[in-house]
């Protein structure tokens, strides 16, 4: 479907919302009334225009278009109406700019903290998040964003979203060799879960993630953490996940790297190791003397 004629018709709706909000501010406009009237009126032409640029698929376009009527609302004081511009202004940006789409969420963000609304502010700055992580490649600031959304759910109280990105912040500390932050957080999420009848069987993979950033740093730390989380929880004893510690731990000792291949081997041929976890076993691997640095 040919929508280069919806274009025009937006470019033509702009230019009128335009002339619109400088006749709002006109001398005549403010001795006749009216001013605010006018400025509504355009508000609601820069949203149409933009809803056309956005079949048109021109995204940066409908951004401008949304951003235009945001300010407008932010003049009319309805704040509620200009952080849901910006939102939609964000959400066009992601398909042409995701740095004008950041942008745009963090305004949003910062009207809806503003107001109070804490959880709806931790939702777009995952969204924000998102964006780093898949766009622009940008891992530390992706994990700024989740921890502020955690500590916004942790806020009202939604500690299961907010465990959700502390794992995200977690998964990205132990990549990025941060591995006594990701310890913190696999210790308090697997914490956090291990008493709940619905989220105890996570915890278990929480502890095992714990112990794999421990083994990194020291094998010492490593064998005393795996001691403690079957204290703590002692349903880990049982599991697969504690049964590979332990085989990796005594193949780490004996500085047996063929061994400790195979214990991964084992274990990956029913439970399959995602890319997280190969990484971290690669590296505690590397600290075996002669090693070759695989999993083969």
């Amino acid at each position: 479907m040919d929508n280069s004629g919806k274009e025009k018709e937006a470019i033509q709706l702009m230019a009128d919302a335009d002339k619109k909000v400088k006749s709002s501010g006109s001398f005549l406009g403010g001795m006749f009334g009216g001013g605010h009237h006018k400025v509504e009126e355009a508000c609601e032409m820069y949203c149409r225009a933009a809803n056309m640029f956005k079949m048109a698929k021109n995204w940066s376009a409908a951004g401008s278009a949304f951003c235009k009527a945001a300010r407008l609302h932010m003049q009319l004081q309805n704040k509620h109406d200009c952080a849901t511009s910006f939102i939609d202004a964000g959400n066009a940006y992601k398909k042409s700019d995701p740095n004008e789409a950041i942008k745009c969420l963090n305004a949003a963000v910062d009207i809806y903290t503003d107001m109070g609304r804490f959880t709806i502010a931790a939702k777009h700055h995952i969204g924000i998040a998102e964006i780093y992580e898949s766009e622009l490649v940008d891992i530390e600031k992706a994990i700024a964003h989740y921890e502020q959304a955690a500590d916004y759910y942790k806020g009202e109280e939604s500690n299961s979203s907010a465990n959700k990105c502390l794992l995200k912040v977690g998964a990205y500390c132990a990549q990025l060799e941060q591995y006594q932050k990701a310890i913190e957080i696999y210790e308090q999420v697997g914490a956090n879960t291990m008493d709940n009848p619905l989220l105890k069987y996570s915890a278990k993979e929480y502890f095992f993630k714990a112990s794999l950033c421990h083994f990194i740093v020291d094998e010492l730390n490593a064998k005393i953490a795996v001691e403690k989380y079957e204290e703590m929880f002692p349903a880990f004893s049982d599991s697969r996940e504690c049964k590979l510690l332990k085989k990796l731990l005594e193949a780490h000792e004996e500085q047996n790297s063929e061994a400790f291949t195979d214990a991964v081997k084992e274990f990956d041929s029913i439970s399959r190791l995602d890319q997280w976890h190969t990484t971290l076993l690669l590296r505690i691997k590397k600290t075996i003397q002669g090693d070759e640095g695989d999993l083969k």
